[in-house]
């Protein structure tokens, strides 16, 4: 007898010894699909050292398995050679392994249905998707309940959702999906995004090259929603995903394998644009999308800022979760926000309140109790000029009626040119509530 070339290799001895237990003993002919459902129910990695050994080889996508001992069973004297494979009968060995996997079906099938919870709670891609957790603070708006709707029926049935940045795109799609107990995988797209990214690819781990799945190819696996998160800014190879967005299965040509989308699974995209690019460069780095990927969208959701009312009672949470009620600073910031937005609109400003940045005036009033501090480094982010012209239309809006006159007489706020149009407009606003 040959020396055993397995002596020191556990992974090699382990794999062969679960191989048996599953019913696949020395001389066996395996398969992709028989060496996963060998190794995924223990967690072991896939055996590269017999996939890509020529000496295993005996078929396209077919593996015959030594014996532990590095016996070729049958023969004598270590593993069979090419000329005796190829010499070998191989519809004997292929009507033998048939025979066997019918012997052991039902005992496979018992074994795979009590494993499977392992296999999903496995780490093989390195990701994980979750139910998202619901927040308790949420306030619905906008397409929520639409999406939810779509999400909780499990259709394939694709959604793009655009809007202005910070209006909580992203955000109701988490919350829906929380709602409707959907798992989501999401995937944030760039312009350096390509097929490795989002389908899977080979990493070193260990010493090994092993295959992860990426996000798309996992939420197909489990039926989950994907999430491509402003997908506007990837370039022309997110064109891969074409099939998948046709909810087609999807050849993984580094490995070989086709994957079908299990029934519940979805795509949701967001973006700041409808695919066409930024033209006044608000949005720089977006992209024009390929006319045939947008198509696959069955619906395109246009995302709009909450009304005053549901926003004031966003900002009212907001203030009471950090320890800091004020119904009068809420009110008085959803008026302001709501005034800059009609000026973008108009064409009076080049720059917008969103939600999300009164979320962070929010936070740093908790932190500094001081509205108008708050509200000044908040606006650091905008030029000087945009900065001045709005933190001088808060300060008319904050500061008392009687106080207005003598305080603004020669402040020029945008969209107002004449001290009485600011004027009205102060008093107007001191008195306005949004519910």
């Amino acid at each position: 007898m040959s020396q055993n070339p397995y002596a020191g290799k556990p992974k090699q001895v382990e794999f062969l010894k679960h191989a048996e237990k599953a019913g696949f003993g020395p001389g066996s002919v395996v398969t992709y699909a028989d060496i996963d459902s060998i190794v995924d129910p223990v967690g072991l990695t896939k055996p590269w050292w017999l996939i890509n050994a020529i000496e295993h080889r005996f078929g396209r996508g077919q593996f015959k398995l030594p014996a532990i001992d590095g016996e070729t069973p049958g023969g004598s004297g270590g593993p069979s050679t090419p000329t005796e494979r190829k010499s070998a009968d191989k519809a004997t060995v292929k009507a033998s392994a048939a025979a066997k996997r019918a012997e052991i079906k039902k005992t496979r099938k018992i074994e795979t249905v009590e494993a499977a919870p392992a296999a999903v709670a496995k780490v093989s891609s390195g990701l994980t998707g979750a139910i998202p957790a619901k927040d308790p603070h949420f306030v619905q708006f906008g397409h929520f309940k639409d999406i939810k709707d779509i999400l909780k029926s499990e259709m394939f049935y694709n959604i793009f959702v655009t809007g202005l940045s910070g209006n909580g795109k992203t955000f109701m799609v988490e919350q829906a999906c929380a709602k409707a107990g959907r798992e989501m995988f999401r995937c944030n797209i760039t312009i350096e995004t390509d097929e490795d990214d989002l389908l899977g690819g080979f990493r070193l781990i260990d010493g090994e090259t092993r295959w992860f799945d990426g996000p798309v190819v996992e939420a197909m696996r489990r039926g989950a929603v994907l999430l491509l998160d402003e997908v506007d800014l990837a370039s022309n190879k997110i064109m891969c995903l074409q099939p998948v967005l046709e909810g087609k299965p999807i050849l993984l040509k580094k490995i070989n394998e086709i994957v079908a989308p299990a029934p519940g699974f979805t795509v949701v995209a967001t973006a700041n644009t409808k695919g066409k690019g930024s033209d006044d460069g608000r949005f720089i780095g977006t992209n024009v999308l390929n006319e045939a990927f947008l198509e696959r969208f069955a619906v395109c959701m246009e995302q709009e800022y909450p009304a005053a009312s549901v926003e004031t009672r966003i900002i009212n949470d907001s203030l009471k979760r950090l320890g800091v009620p004020d119904e009068d600073f809420a009110t008085k910031l959803v008026n302001w926000a709501d005034h800059t937005r009609k000026l973008f609109y108009e064409g009076g400003c080049d720059e917008i309140i969103a939600t999300r940045r009164l979320e962070h005036i929010v936070k740093a009033f908790s932190i500094f109790g001081d509205r108008t501090k708050a509200i000044t480094l908040s606006l650091n982010r905008f030029d000087d000029e945009t900065k001045a012209s709005f933190l001088s239309f808060w300060k008319m809006i904050d500061a008392p009626v009687e106080e207005k006159k003598e305080e603004f007489t020669g402040t020029s706020v945008p969209g107002h040119e004449t001290i009485a149009d600011q004027l009205d407009e102060a008093n107007r606003t001191a008195d306005m509530s949004p519910f």
